[in-house]
């Protein structure tokens, strides 16, 4: 397939009721002359990260105002090709675009294995053993040997790229506040104020975010539980899309008081 051909398969989305000129909470507006593609969850997908991009890059080619990449984390586990994602991330982003980077609770979770081989345990059944094939390690996927996971934690330590563990431990920030909006992976933890947040919430809570009708004072714009279209309350905004498995990559476009999504649409033939 080219990529003309891909790019022919690419749709814009809108939410039913949800159009140009919609808000859904009144306070939610980016800057006069701000553009923001939020990104959800990537999952070792590193071709249809590629292609979200070139998407986005296409979107804003005639956008003469400020362009702001938000990736939501998730970066790693469950796809093949997390080394590859971690790879693409810490080279040269879309020129003309500023970039945040979230942390999600897969790159937590990696960087807790780089500490503890014993969370090993827990981390292979989601994901961890597709990151650790990704890097060439594959023993540890038979046993639940304590040494296996050693000998496993320091093959990957050994692996891992000088600029992949800059990237896990200083490039990746917690949340990011922008015009009405709280960027965040998972979400955060109702009736508690957004400075007083606690970061376990912020990379692992789910249902009591999920379930809420609390107004946060910020929409919250979230991925880390997925959906099959993008999901939209008056409270909160979730874009993982489960890419790892559906072939659908999504990206949330804030502009003024408008929402937007662009989202791949990439099967096998």
């Amino acid at each position: 397939m080219t990529n003309m051909e891909r790019l022919s398969r690419w749709i814009t989305r809108f939410v039913p009721g949800l159009g140009s000129g919609h808000s859904s909470a009144s306070a939610a507006c980016m800057p006069d002359g701000q553009r923001v593609y939020a990104i959800g969850d990537i999952h070792g997908r590193l071709d249809l990260l590629e292609q979200l991009l070139e998407v986005i890059v296409a979107d804003a080619r005639d956008y003469d105002g400020k362009k702001l990449l938000i990736f939501l984390g998730d970066y790693i586990d469950r796809g093949l090709k997390s080394r590859g994602v971690l790879d693409f991330l810490v080279g040269e982003m879309p020129e003309g675009f500023d970039v945040i980077f979230l942390k999600g609770n897969h790159e937590q979770a990696m960087l807790q294995f780089l500490e503890d081989a014993e969370f090993g345990r827990t981390w292979k059944y989601y994901g961890g053993l597709e990151t650790l094939y990704s890097y060439g390690i594959q023993d540890v996927a038979l046993s639940d040997d304590p040494q296996a996971f050693e000998t496993a934690r320091l093959a990957l330590e050994a692996a891992l790229p000088s600029s992949h563990l800059n990237f896990l431990t200083n490039r990746l920030i917690p949340y990011f506040d922008m015009g009405g909006y709280y960027f965040v992976h998972a979400g955060v933890r109702p009736g508690l104020p957004l400075n007083r947040q606690v970061e376990a919430d912020l990379y692992w809570i789910r249902d009591d975010f999920l379930q809420s009708k609390f107004d946060h004072g910020r929409v919250i714009v979230h991925g880390h539980t997925p959906v099959e279209q993008p999901e939209i309350r008056r409270n909160r905004i979730g874009i993982d899309t489960g890419a790892y498995i559906t072939g659908h990559l999504t990206s949330l476009v804030l502009e003024g008081r408008t929402q937007r999504f662009l989202s791949t649409s990439l099967y096998p033939e």
